[in-house]
């Protein structure tokens, strides 16, 4: 089958699942502006990635992602 789902490590627990299909991928992702520390990135209009060793799992790029393509797992 195919995979829509990019899922990002944090430690042994997931941070941060990504739904690449709900993801338009044709604009500049609201949520990595959002991030207060610099843990997420995009290139060329594609899906954003999480850098984990930065991220905080504050929340903030869930909040704003406007097809809820982003869900944090606590």
């Amino acid at each position: 089958g195919v995979c829509y789902f990019q899922v990002i490590y944090k430690g042994d627990c997931m941070a941060i699942t990504v739904n690449e299909k709900r993801c338009p991928q044709n604009h500049t992702c609201p949520a990595v502006k959002a991030c207060p520390v610099g843990a997420l990135m995009q290139k060329d209009f594609n899906a954003p990635v999480v850098d984990t060793a930065k991220c905080i799992d504050c929340g903030q790029c869930v909040e704003v992602c406007p097809r809820g393509a982003l869900i944090l797992n606590k």
